[in-house]
């Protein structure tokens, strides 16, 4: 059945407003915490892939609601887009919960601001994509071109840390662990995307099943 576009709006207001809130409160904060020049933390603030993620996920729901309908005239209203945006997401919250959790404990603000960028917003967006995702038209070749976004994002990553030697992400610091160990790290994450992506698109091959 066909989703109302007043539930599609609905449903991506509420996204939209959690998600800009919860990256431009990340953004305050960095900000007042800094630790070097406002230039070069806001550099380091569009280093982490939570926040591009989250930022995807802001664009899209905020397309959704000036346009409740998933077209092809609109980048950020395809099934497509909107299902790559779904596996960043879901790596975002994946690896945070099993990987970077761990490694700090975050208070007060901050600690709300961490929640929905990477419990809140990661679960919402996909429920939104069961629940409202047309999937009829994903297919495998998807996969490759859903990789390209964090494969550019990791050679970038890697290059600044060479230059400026600042690395996002402890398991991508080149410095401590080495390039073999980062390679090794992030041929795991790679994994985790395909794994991901694969998901996706088998639900969506389930769905025409069923629909046919």
């Amino acid at each position: 059945m066909k989703a109302k576009p007043s539930a599609i709006r609905s449903f991506s207001a509420i996204g939209a407003i959690v998600a800009w809130f919860a990256v431009i409160l990340q953004l305050y904060l960095i900000i007042v915490n800094r630790t070097v020049s406002i230039p070069e933390t806001l550099l380091r603030f569009f280093t982490f892939f939570t926040i591009l993620s989250n930022i995807l996920v802001a664009i899209s729901f905020t397309v959704l609601v000036l346009k409740p309908a998933f077209e092809n005239d609109s980048f950020f209203s395809r099934a497509g887009v909107l299902s790559a945006v779904t596996v960043y997401i879901a790596i975002v919250g994946a690896v945070y919960q099993l990987v970077l959790r761990p490694l700090w404990d975050p208070q007060g603000l901050q600690k709300v601001v961490d929640e929905l960028l990477h419990s809140f917003t990661p679960v919402y967006f996909i429920l939104f994509w069961l629940l409202y995702v047309p999937k009829l038209t994903l297919q495998w070749q998807h996969i490759f071109s859903w990789l390209l976004f964090p494969l550019c994002y990791l050679i970038i990553i890697l290059l600044r840390g060479a230059m400026a030697g600042y690395y996002p992400y402890p398991f991508v610091n080149v410095a401590e662990l080495g390039y073999g160990q980062v390679f090794l790290n992030c041929g795991m994450v790679l994994i985790a995307f395909v794994f991901f992506s694969i998901l996706l698109i088998s639900a969506g091959k389930l769905s025409k099943k069923t629909s046919g």
